[in-house]
């Protein structure tokens, strides 16, 4: 009884076997893969930046690197006074000058998020003069600038909310 349900089907794949014959492509070489390869033309020189760029660059750089030692030295005090300050309620004596604490804190990093700030610009400045073609190259050494920099106000602002995090807040 089965089988009688299953020859029909079974006669239908079967015919799918039997159609036309079809011409393929030929898998010889074709004379395009006989051709010379080209040669690979070497990517262009980077442009050295100007001297004025290279001196705001190194700048920029000290200043976030001032920023990173001031912020370091005070960081050792805004993190004992949040320690002290932990568990304490809201405005208590303790929370208060953790609070203080952690302003003079972010005071202390200004330095990095204005030499930041200032790489932000420049590298905008420089991206607009290169595409109106008053300047050449630069904007490598800007990269690397800018990206050092702020992986010193990201690592401050973790820092700053790690303490803040461990306050009681209002």
């Amino acid at each position: 009884m089965m089988t009688r349900r299953l020859l029909p089907y079974l006669a239908l794949l079967l015919s799918g076997c039997t159609g036309a014959q079809l011409s393929y492509p030929s898998l010889a070489k074709r004379p395009i893969e006989s051709a010379p390869v080209a040669e690979a033309t070497p990517p262009p020189a980077p442009v050295v930046a100007d001297a004025r760029l290279a001196e705001q660059i190194s700048r920029f750089t000290a200043q976030s690197e001032t920023g990173r030692t001031g912020f370091d030295a005070a960081y050792a005090t805004a993190e004992k006074a949040a320690r002290a300050a932990s568990g304490s309620s809201v405005s208590s004596d303790a929370w208060v000058a953790a609070q203080v604490a952690i302003s003079a804190l972010e005071t202390a990093r200004n330095d990095s998020v204005s030499a930041l700030a200032s790489l932000d610009t420049l590298y905008v400045d420089r991206t607009s003069a290169i595409a109106d073609g008053k300047e050449s190259g630069g904007l490598d050494a800007l990269d690397t600038a800018r990206t050092a920099a702020l992986a010193i106000v990201d690592s401050q602002n973790d820092r700053i909310d790690a303490l803040k995090g461990r306050l009681a807040q209002p």
